[in-house]
């Protein structure tokens, strides 16, 4: 395992896409070839769709050895992106990941600059941006939006909404319940009974002081507007 922390000595930016929408990865493949943007040499070197090839694509390419960045969608089938975020930060620390999602900046960044991401962008971010974060991380960096940066600094002085008071997989129910899925779709999803999301889905609730779905989904609402209170 190399413990490097610059990109290759070719100067060369490789670059491995984790995104389960295939018309994602092609867009970013252009974004980050495309010289009219700026960029310099960057080369998508891999692709993976589920959270488990993420992690053997990695293993395959030996980490920092062959490649020089993650960009990592947070909404992974087979493994939750922030779960792959956790295995990768230990697995091979030296390697940097940058978060996409279409999930404002107000609900994960900070969750995901906090488990080790070099930077977290939205899916909507123009060219020049996914580039300038590709140029950051892989050179050692951590990049950090505009969006970003409010967002940490909210969370600084408000002491954190509830959803920061989450665990983890807390937190992923937390996300799979206010987009939609079902108690038994989220089991499906993180390899869970039933019984235990249910759980999951009891705590969530009393730590964010909502009564039921409904309400969690519009407190989730609110937190993307900038508010907290349920």
């Amino acid at each position: 395992m190399t413990t490097s922390t610059a990109p290759s000595r070719t100067g060369t930016v490789r670059v491995l896409i984790g995104d389960d929408h295939r018309i994602v990865r092609e867009g970013l493949r252009q974004v980050l070839g495309d010289p009219a943007n700026g960029a310099p040499e960057i080369v998508v070197a891999a692709e993976a769709v589920t959270g488990p090839e993420v992690l053997a694509q990695v293993a395959a390419l030996g980490g920092r050895a062959g490649i020089d960045l993650v960009l990592l969608d947070i909404a992974l089938p087979g493994r939750d992106g922030l779960d792959v975020l956790q295995a990768l930060r230990a697995d091979w620390p030296q390697l940097p990941v940058v978060m996409i999602s279409t999930y404002p900046e107000r609900q994960y960044a900070v969750r995901c600059i906090r488990l080790g991401a070099a930077g977290y962008l939205n899916k909507s971010a123009d060219a020049d941006e996914m580039v300038a974060a590709v140029r950051k991380a892989a050179a050692g960096g951590i990049y950090v939006t505009a969006a970003t940066a409010e967002a940490l600094a909210a969370a600084m002085g408000r002491g954190g909404a509830a959803t920061e008071a989450l665990s983890h997989r807390e937190h992923q129910v937390f996300r799979l319940l206010t987009t939609g899925h079902s108690v038994s779709e989220i089991g499906a999803r993180l390899g869970l009974a039933p019984n235990t999301v249910s759980t999951y889905r009891a705590r969530v609730l009393e730590k964010t002081g909502t009564k039921n779905d409904v309400e969690l989904a519009l407190y989730a609402e609110r937190l993307a507007q900038g508010g907290s209170r349920p």
